[in-house]
């Protein structure tokens, strides 16, 4: 479906009159929301972020890169997350797991994750380990292939593989994988999902691994984030301290597409072991920075969220067609989605 000011209309109709006399009220009882930070640039493109909060001595820490499955070339799905798991075997200067010192100091909140858009690492720590954090993320980021081996990427091929099998082992597991690329056609950037396929994974080799960190895990295609009980200036000092002398990587060029256009509807049927049938409608709509994705995210509020919105109240508690609802907004950078999620009563 093309997306339109009339397919907004539509969709925003049922809710505008609530939204009109809702909001007003909500505006005058809420505060106005402001989370102070200071962004900068290091000479080597890496931008910083630094939000100041000392109600407690830690510091949260992450790292984002502007990566992730939309930018794999055909043939190499799930090597995004693939190269995520890569990150947390050990560098150059620290060549044994990542987690391992800092769960010594008492790290909380520590992970990585993968999305179509970007691959972003984090963890929580206390002010005195703040500076071990910063060593590990610099060295993974400055000196990561020196510690790659084919023993160590066969391993995470395979964590990586049981991670995808237990994800389309789960009732309805495979869901996800039919709508984008069935919403978003052959050669758009997310045809695909993010786990890849079985035989991609496979074929994943130890040169694709140095292309990938040497063309998208420089500096200059990162966001450094510190938050917590730190200044502007230390962050500043900090940032340049550890991450100052890493030269910054290729310029780059990330894909462009535009809002995927279907002609008419497309209509899928899987059969799966579940307890009861589910029944979706997904929309491709415009990318997460646009106005119109704002005001799609603010009615899938009101159509379904919660047991007070429009199609729980209709569906679930009137009609009692159904047992749950949602609706939302699942935002990216290129061409966002918004979807209706109904669960059919048996």
């Amino acid at each position: 479906m093309k997306f339109s000011t009339a397919f907004a209309r539509a969709l925003l109709a049922p809710v505008l009159l609530v939204l009109v006399t809702v909001l007003p009220a909500l505006a005058a009882d809420l505060p106005d929301l402001e989370i102070p930070y200071e962004k900068f640039r290091l000479k080597n493109g890496l931008t910083v972020i630094v939000h100041e909060d000392h109600k407690a001595p830690i510091v949260a820490v992450s790292v984002w890169y502007h990566v992730g499955s939309k930018n794999e070339p055909a043939g190499k799905s799930g090597f995004a997350h693939l190269f995520e798991h890569l990150m947390f075997n050990g560098s150059e200067h620290h060549d044994d797991e990542y987690f391992k010192p800092l769960e010594k100091v008492g790290v909380t909140d520590i992970n990585g994750t993968t999305w179509l858009d970007r691959t972003n690492y984090f963890e929580t720590v206390p002010k005195p380990a703040l500076e071990m954090a910063l060593f590990l993320e610099s060295d993974r980021m400055g000196h990561l292939l020196g510690a790659i081996d084919q023993k160590k990427l066969d391993n995470q091929r395979g964590v990586v593989q049981n991670e995808k099998r237990q994800g389309e082992n789960r009732p309805y597991g495979k869901v996800f994988d039919e709508i984008q690329s069935a919403l978003y056609p052959e050669g758009h950037p997310y045809h695909h999902t993010t786990i890849g396929s079985m035989e991609d994974l496979n074929a994943a080799s130890l040169e694709d691994v140095k292309s990938w960190f040497q063309q998208y895990y420089g500096p200059n295609n990162a966001v450094l984030v510190l938050a917590g009980d730190i200044s502007v200036k230390e962050g500043r000092a900090l940032a340049e301290k550890y991450f100052g002398d890493i030269p910054p990587g290729p310029p780059l060029v990330h894909p462009k597409a535009e809002i995927p256009q279907h002609a008419s509807d497309t209509r899928i049927i899987m059969q799966d072991r579940v307890p009861q049938a589910r029944i979706y409608r997904a929309w491709a709509v415009p990318g997460r920075t646009e106005r119109a994705t704002d005001l799609l995210d603010v009615a899938g509020v009101v159509l379904g969220s919660g047991k007070t919105s429009r199609l729980y109240r209709d569906l679930v508690h009137d009609r009692q067609l159904a047992t749950g609802v949602s609706a939302g907004v699942q935002p990216f950078e290129l061409s966002s989605m918004f979807m209706i999620r109904v669960d059919v009563r048996p």
